[in-house]
């Protein structure tokens, strides 16, 4: 059983004796009302979205999760191709943006979301120049250096975040 939300702050979830044995209790944590630093915090009128989805696997209740909490739009513009792909399951795309230092460079962040190893191929949607892991405040953890267009290997263990900074290879004005 999966329990989704909308970005809830949290839940959690205890083995609880009954009288046939053991239970599970499932809960979610709604609205917080600490003193410090925000005496004003979750004030106000709250919308909750939350749903139940049974037996579900851990790669299926990821993807409904993203699924509440990030509807599919539609539109009317032409698709774009993705700025980057990954070809394992168990590895999700958080986040794609431009970095902080807004030099061009593209900071994606994935994690394996499955509780195992996974290794899988991340390929960008652009000709790389460089790839460069860092941490979630993009400062450089080393280099890993990629030629042209080339796809980049990631092996991750169980939940494991990762952080690249991809540059782009930047065409040169014709003369």
């Amino acid at each position: 059983m999966a329990l989704l939300n909308d970005s809830t702050y949290g839940h959690d979830v205890t083995r609880t004796p009954h009288d046939q044995g053991l239970g599970t209790t499932v809960r979610l944590t709604l609205l917080r009302a600490p003193h410090s630093p925000d005496p004003e915090t979750d004030q106000g009128r709250h919308r909750f979205r939350y749903a139940l989805l049974p037996g579900a696997a851990v790669g299926e209740a990821i993807a409904e999760g993203l699924a509440l909490n990030l509807p599919l739009r539609t539109a009317t513009a032409p698709p774009v191709a993705p700025l980057v792909r990954l070809d394992h399951p168990a590895l999700t795309v958080e986040s794609v943006k431009l970095a902080d230092d807004r030099s061009g460079d593209v900071i994606v962040r994935l994690y394996e979301s499955h509780g195992g190893r996974a290794t899988g191929t991340l390929s960008p949607g652009f000709p790389l120049d460089r790839a460069t892991v860092t941490d979630l405040l993009e400062r450089p953890v080393h280099d890993e250096n990629a030629g042209p267009t080339s796809d980049l290997t990631v092996t991750l263990r169980p939940f494991q975040i990762l952080t690249l900074r991809l540059r782009p290879q930047h065409r040169r004005p014709s003369p």
